[in-house]
């Protein structure tokens, strides 16, 4: 995943994969992150911290 700020804005760049089942099974994961990910990206001396899922309905 790639995470930058370009003219006030945030910007996710993530691999997309297969469409894999979610756990819960009601969706199909295209892109995730795996959980909550620490970015280098600094907003008032804090990391940005990205939790992302994308996913499409079954």
């Amino acid at each position: 995943m790639e995470v930058k700020i370009e003219n006030g804005k945030l910007i996710i760049s993530i691999d997309m994969q297969a469409p894999t089942p979610s756990a819960s099974g009601k969706t199909l994961v295209v892109a995730t992150t795996h959980g909550n990910v620490t970015t280098d990206c600094v907003i008032d001396g804090k990391p940005v911290v990205v939790g992302l899922n994308a996913y499409i309905k079954k």
